[in-house]
């Protein structure tokens, strides 16, 4: 049977200038905005404990899946990324899932952390409102990715950099206040549910590193340079969202902070006191790790909606490149479009629910691909391999179900949502298609 290829383009005129560094703070500047809020909320749901046994499950899925993932990515480093590999694996159909899930995943994270923007800001100056944060975070962000990747990545490293640098730096001012009684203290028994319900904030802690499948056309030597990145990046990750999640914890009463969006300059203000010098810097600074995700987050949406208009899925002005700059300009403005309406309409932790819920669904997705390219193409160039395979992607695959489980049981009307936004969409699609 003949492999299936995506629908013939013209040549992608995107520049191949990415490094190592600058892939390795595309990666972690996705996330990290996920180690200053969000992750929070799953302490209501679980308490530390429950909401530790989540994080680890969530840790070692991550862990599994990036190294999985990470085949497939220098394999085929195209912008469509999870798209690109479910269409050559399974055909079109799968390719749309696929695509329709990483756009939930990258258009739904940035509302969530503007939100959140506006809320460090309200907190820094009352005067300041949230959603004028928020709405104003679009414009300027969207702007700035409008000028040329070469500009936005260099960007991404300054201010990953610094965010990864000002985590550090509070742990290091947190560590003397721990204590492990607090930790413990005030907690529920630790329940399966309590476990599983959790889960989508403790996703929250890595959701969007798979976003540098999305830049691998502009990365330079791609075989090596997205190996690296990726395995730097996660690596950096989980001591970064395990060590600033239990610190907290055991620094403060963990229940004030469990429904907040600034937890982190909240846990300095009540251990250093809110007159410190150091409360007022951090919150000034944690702005840089919320605005890394935003841009790199604005970055990988753009590449989905871009990608998946260049093959015919989106209307294909959408595909559209700036003379000037060489950036997708109108992708970009469509996705900042519906997260704006998506800002309005929803609540902060809907909002990551639905985002986790599209991720979930992509992991699944480039999972099944893996497997399936190993069978169909045994002799694809593979410039990284997974380790253990075929354990490890099989543990990811387990885990990846397990966690998807868990988040439409407990949230099932978003779900319902989703499954029904991917059912009339596929539709039409499907009959688009049939008319062409």
């Amino acid at each position: 049977m003949p492999i299936l290829e995506p629908p013939s383009h013209s040549p992608t005129t995107l520049q191949k200038v990415i490094t190592t560094p600058q892939l390795w703070a595309i990666a972690v500047g996705m996330v990290i905005s996920g180690v200053y809020f969000g992750w929070n909320y799953g302490w209501a749901v679980a308490g530390t404990l429950g909401f530790l046994v989540a994080t680890l499950i969530v840790t070692v899925f991550y862990l599994t899946f990036i190294f999985s993932y990470t085949e497939l990515t220098a394999a085929i480093p195209e912008a469509g990324g999870a798209f690109s590999y479910a269409f050559r694996s399974f055909g079109p159909v799968m390719g749309f899932i696929a695509g329709f899930a990483t756009l939930v995943d990258f258009v739904m994270a940035p509302p969530a952390i503007a939100f959140a923007l506006g809320s460090y800001a309200h907190f820094l100056h009352p005067e300041l409102s949230v959603m004028g944060g928020a709405v104003s975070t679009y414009v300027a962000f969207i702007a700035i990715n409008l000028f040329g990747m070469r500009e936005s990545a260099n960007f991404s490293l300054i201010v990953t950099l610094l965010s990864v640098v000002e985590l550090i730096v509070f742990m290091g001012l947190v560590f003397p206040y721990y204590k492990t009684e607090n930790f413990v203290a005030y907690n529920p028994p630790i329940t399966a549910g309590g476990v599983f319900e959790a889960l989508p904030f403790a996703i929250w802690f890595y959701i969007a590193i798979e976003g540098v499948a999305m830049v691998a056309e502009e990365v330079k030597d791609p075989k090596r340079t997205i190996a690296k990145g990726y395995i730097l990046s996660i690596v950096t990750l989980v001591v970064l969202a395990l060590g600033t999640m239990i610190l907290s914890g055991g620094a403060t009463d963990w229940r004030t902070l469990s429904d907040m969006d600034y937890p982190l300059p909240e846990t300095l203000s009540v251990t250093l006191g809110k007159t410190s010098a150091w409360t007022g810097l951090f919150a000034s600074l944690g702005l840089f790790g919320l605005i890394a995700s935003f841009h790199c987050n604005t970055i990988g949406y753009s590449r989905q909606i871009y990608a998946l208009a260049r093959e015919g899925y989106l209307p294909r002005q959408l595909a559209t490149l700036n003379q000037r700059f060489r950036t997708p300009h109108w992708a970009l403005l469509a996705g900042g479009a519906v997260g704006l309406i998506a800002l309005f309409a929803g609540k902060t932790d809907d909002i990551i629910v639905f985002s986790v819920l599209g991720a979930m669904v992509m992991y699944l997705t480039s999972l099944a691909s893996l497997f399936r390219l190993r069978q169909t193409e045994p002799h694809l160039e593979r410039p990284f391999k997974t380790p253990f395979y075929p354990w490890v992607p099989l543990l990811s695959l387990g885990l990846a179900v397990l966690c998807l489980v868990a988040i439409v049981y407990f949230n099932l009307t978003l779900s319902l949502f989703f499954l029904g936004l991917l059912s009339v969409t596929l539709v039409l699609f499907l009959w688009t298609r049939k008319h062409q």
